[in-house]
């Protein structure tokens, strides 16, 4: 092999393995020395978060999860009262329309010269209008929580419609010849069914749905009242005897009113004092007024058979004259009511006064010389 071709083996360079660059230890200075002697300061060890900002991080988390956590219970509770006042607002809307149907009845019972027949045939609208109540009540769906109330809501509907109901087929079977006394207990027992929707509706709805709601924490949401009977002694079996006479005999044909009918002033009377102050006709009576001042008239029926809507009127004949009238509904043959009138202003102290109180004649009275009484009359000041 010519020299050339040969290589020298000092001359050969391995370049497959490179030599590591030799790896120095970096070395530390040591920080100058803090002026004013004392230790040197020594940097921050690189990479570590400051403690004060990781704290504040940490508390900006908290806060903003117990914000989160108010506001979802919120939203919840705005959720849940809504539900409530939607579903009371419905009802509310219901009991509305039912206390005009209890309106129609005190209406219709007390309406002078009625008829058997106009009485059941009034009776059997009404029921048919408290049905479609029972409808609409059945059709409401209620907070979890009402479920129970929600079935009373409907079940006090029910009766107020099988009270009506009852009614009007007790009227359809009595006649001319019926015995009233009997007649006025079958209307009676049909008319506790109103009595009864009357008390469910407001101890087993309306109170305990109160009650649940203020267990569930749900406030401002009042539930809605009801009240159907106007005047709860018109469905006494004796009022309801004295309204099946009143319309067996108190009319004649065409119309005509027959039979002794009328009304009378059978007394005036002034509280305080407690026991009653009862005025005189004929000598001059002090008034004491104050703000429980209370005029009471005594109305007495002395006809044969009750009467309705029997307008009262009060009258102070002052410079400028005091008059106040109540209507009394329905008034049996032979009792009396005592009509209260209050709340007098303007009143002239220290002047003689005349007192007046008046019942309207009903149809069919013929002798009215008892249906009004003056009184000479003086106020004073406690």
């Amino acid at each position: 092999m010519a020299d050339r071709d040969r290589t020298d083996a000092d001359d050969i360079e391995f370049e497959f393995f490179d030599e590591p660059p030799t790896i120095e230890r970096t070395r530390i200075e040591e920080p100058p020395p803090k002026r004013g002697g004392g230790p040197p300061l020594r940097p921050r060890a690189p990479g570590r978060a400051p403690l004060g900002r990781l704290a504040l991080l940490i508390g900006g988390a908290i806060v903003l999860a117990v914000v989160l956590v108010f506001w979802i219970s919120s939203c919840r509770s705005d959720q849940k009262k809504g539900a409530y006042e939607d579903y009371l607002q419905d009802v509310g809307a219901i009991a509305q329309d039912s206390e005009q149907v209890g309106q129609q009845l005190n209406e219709l019972l007390t309406t002078p010269g009625a008829t058997l027949e106009d009485l059941q045939t009034g009776l059997d609208g009404l029921a048919k209008q408290q049905g479609q109540l029972v409808t609409r009540a059945d059709a409401l769906t209620s907070p979890g929580p009402l479920v129970e109330e929600q079935g009373s809501l409907v079940e006090s509907m029910q009766l107020f419609e099988s009270g009506l109901a009852g009614m009007s087929e007790a009227f359809s079977r009595i006649e001319l010849a019926s015995d009233p006394d009997a007649a006025g207990q079958t209307l009676a027992e049909q008319g506790g069914r109103l009595i009864a929707g009357q008390v469910v509706y407001d101890d087993l709805f309306k109170g305990r749905s109160e009650q649940v709601m203020k267990d569930e924490g749900v406030a401002g949401v009042p539930v809605p009242g009801l009240d159907f009977l106007v005047n709860p002694e018109l469905l006494t079996a004796d009022s309801l005897t004295e309204l099946v006479k009143r319309a067996q005999g108190g009319g004649g044909e065409g119309g005509e009113v027959t039979g002794l009918h009328g009304n009378g002033i059978d007394g005036v009377e002034v509280t305080p004092p407690a026991e009653g102050q009862s005025l005189s006709v004929d000598e001059e009576n002090t008034i004491v007024a104050s703000d429980q001042l209370a005029i009471k008239v005594l109305v007495t029926n002395s006809g044969d058979f009750q009467e309705t809507k029997v307008q009262v009127t009060l009258t102070i004949a002052f410079p400028e004259p005091i008059k106040k009238q109540q209507t009394i509904d329905a008034i049996g043959a032979g009792d009396t009511k005592t009509v209260t009138f209050s709340s007098f202003t303007n009143i002239d102290f220290g002047r003689p006064v005349t007192l007046k109180v008046a019942v309207k004649p009903v149809p069919g009275e013929t002798n009215t010389d008892n249906n009004s009484v003056e009184y000479p009359v003086i106020f004073t000041l406690e």
